[in-house]
């Protein structure tokens, strides 16, 4: 029997992608994750599109040899981060000539190539993983607590909340399947979107470090201080700082992963995002390493999540406003349970951030859809 050939594209975020083709390669299928641009973060990708060096009409000559591949070589063609093969228009009015009329092209072709693959009857999957749906007027209106109350100015639009809804109404037209790796996101999704956990992290490459002996260390490690609420974590470590409580902290910043892995593996604790309702990737990889996480879970999600995953979920939750207290607690009175938590960590993502455990799934999910 001929192996299901899967394309994984474009915007590979946090190495969820990449880690989920390489398991569904292991269990048989042809699978290829494609980035178009390499980021600070270095995560392993088996291709990447663009090169630095490349001009726009190379860029957009390439987007078409990778979507004539895509009609061509593939069954199954899986998008991430909510975007296809075709540019995204900016939500403003561009400020050059040349950014302007790239931007007209942009708004013609935008998502045109979901019916192309459609009519050529490629199974298409697409996953989002956050602010590609996350829409602020939302979240505003719906949370008490949430990035949108507290992101600088401009980060959600009123037309880029439009336009995220317009993508996903298209989306909702063409797609086989959506997936959704934030129980939130289901807020605003279409009815029939799941949700699916992080894959991100490979459990038997991502084996429990103990940290060294000394002072706790504290880390920290945002890729959007304001969205993942960094202010308030700095303002947590402050008051502490100011009782005299003695620990380190470390502010985790635009490093490659592999040189953030070291930082992760002398850390006593992750405080992981405290205003989005989940965690995040990163918290999954700390967790794998046997480290205890805080981060904020929003309680009127979780009945989205599995309860068998919920019941075992040891995410230490925190708000903005119990941080300090909650963070005291795990560096003084409840610290010798650090141990313990860590352990429940790592059997967490044992259980249920294993990608061999969702390559398995998605296997079931292109299966059904090339069936029909």
């Amino acid at each position: 029997m001929t192996p299901i050939r899967v394309l994984h594209c474009p915007e590979l975020v946090g190495g969820n992608a990449q880690q989920l083709a390489r398991a569904e390669r292991a269990l048989g299928l042809e699978s290829v994750a494609v980035a178009f641009d390499q980021t600070v973060f270095a995560y392993d990708t088996d291709e990447v599109l663009f090169a630095p060096s490349d001009r726009l009409l190379r860029r957009e000559l390439k987007r078409l040899r990778l979507l004539r591949r895509a009609l061509r070589d593939f069954d199954v063609v899986h998008f991430n981060f909510g975007r296809t093969l075709t540019p995204v228009p900016p939500d403003d009015r561009p400020p050059t000539l040349r950014s302007r009329v790239f931007a007209a092209y942009a708004r013609l072709v935008e998502l045109r190539d979901l019916p192309l693959l459609k009519r050529a009857g490629k199974a298409v999957v697409v996953t989002y993983q956050g602010d590609d749906a996350r829409q602020g007027d939302v979240s505003r209106a719906t949370f008490d607590i949430s990035i949108a109350s507290h992101a600088e100015a401009g980060y959600y639009t009123a037309s880029g909340d439009n336009h995220r809804r317009r993508r996903i109404g298209i989306v909702d037209r063409y797609a086989d399947a959506i997936f959704a790796l934030n129980p939130d996101l289901l807020r605003v999704l279409p009815a029939r979107a799941e949700f699916l956990p992080y894959t991100s992290v490979d459990p038997a490459e991502w084996r429990p470090v103990p940290p060294p002996p000394g002072p706790p260390l504290v880390l920290h490690a945002p890729t959007h201080r304001a969205g993942k609420g960094t202010p308030f974590v700095l303002e947590a470590v402050e008051r502490l700082r100011a009782d005299g409580l003695e620990f380190e902290f470390q502010l985790v910043e635009g490093l490659p992963r592999a040189e953030a892995r070291r930082a992760y593996e002398r850390a006593h604790v992750l405080v992981d995002q405290v205003l989005a309702g989940w965690y995040g990737g990163v918290a999954v990889e700390l967790m794998a390493l046997g480290k205890p996480v805080i981060a904020y879970i929003r309680a009127d999600d979780l009945d989205r999540v599995r309860q068998e995953m919920r019941d075992e979920l040891p995410i230490v939750d925190a708000q903005p406003e119990t941080l300090t207290d909650v963070l005291r607690r795990l560096l003084t009175t409840d610290r010798e349970t650090l141990p313990e938590l860590g352990a429940r960590s790592r059997a967490f993502v044992e259980r249920w951030h294993d990608p061999r455990t969702v390559a398995a799934r998605m296997l079931r999910t292109y299966e059904r859809i090339l069936r029909r």
